[in-house]
């Protein structure tokens, strides 16, 4: 099973389209949507010294509660609250919001953020979390689809076709909207942004990736290694790595 993603611009095109997704026979659909859910959460937990900064544990991190889902969408039976720092309240619905209410009805605190870690953020691909975390700030919503490489393609086409824009269509709206400032900031340092864009990109980006943020770049080197070869080396890249942690820290702060 593989995750095909489309963000949209607004809720009821992303419900409409889960619910399209559904009557063609896709069962394993989740939405994310920024705000808190129409109906009142049933319970609030205390956030303090729970919360983890990130999509990784953060999108697992506090439950807010647990409530039937408002609307028409034919998700699931149940959606979930989730406080994610950073971000803000977002309620997840369908397979995954039904799951965090298990037998006992309410999820409760960390255990509850430990199954929705397991369950979404550990199916995902790490690098592309905080493009979530990104949309779901600017007030978009998520749609995830769990299906094999077969008819992932038409999982796609169905969600383009319903007005989604494609991950790879967020990433470079999301970078667009970066690039100024960033080149701007790399240029003060005396250094030409246009041969070394790709390369100072490929490091702000590493610091997003769920396993290394908020790590220093010193600290995961042998990580990095690993995932991005000798280009890790490049004085651009740990320029933009390091800006990269800038931008995390400082959305952190400002939730």
């Amino acid at each position: 099973m593989e995750p095909v993603v489309g963000v949209f611009a607004n809720n009821s095109q992303a419900q409409e389209a889960a619910d399209r997704l559904r009557e063609i026979g896709f069962e394993r659909v989740t939405l994310l949507t920024p705000g808190e859910p129409k109906q009142e959460v049933e319970r609030r937990v205390p956030t303090e010294d729970m919360e983890q900064p990130g999509m990784g544990p953060a999108i697992g991190g506090v439950i807010g509660g647990a409530v039937g889902l408002a609307g028409g969408m034919e998700l699931a039976a149940a959606a979930a609250s989730v406080l994610i720092p950073g971000v803000g309240p977002v309620m997840i619905a369908g397979m995954i919001g039904g799951a965090l209410l298990g037998a006992g009805g309410v999820a409760a605190g960390v255990a509850a953020g430990h199954a929705l870690e397991t369950s979404l953020a550990d199916g995902l691909p790490k690098d592309e979390l905080f493009l979530y975390e990104d949309a779901l700030r600017q007030g978009r919503s998520v749609l995830i689809v769990w299906t094999d490489h077969e008819r992932g393609k038409e999982a796609g086409e169905m969600m383009g076709l319903a007005g989604a824009e494609s991950l790879d269509a967020a990433r470079e709206r999301w970078w667009l909207g970066l690039r100024s400032d960033e080149e701007e900031h790399y240029r003060s340092k005396g250094r030409d942004f246009s041969q070394d864009e790709e390369c100072y990109r490929l490091g702000f980006e590493a610091a997003l990736h769920a396993d290394l943020r908020d790590k220093p770049y010193n600290a995961v080197f042998q990580e990095l290694r690993e995932k991005y070869g000798s280009e890790c080396n490049e004085a651009a890249f740990q320029l933009g790595y390091e800006r990269g942690l800038t931008y995390h820290r400082s959305h952190l702060n400002s939730n």
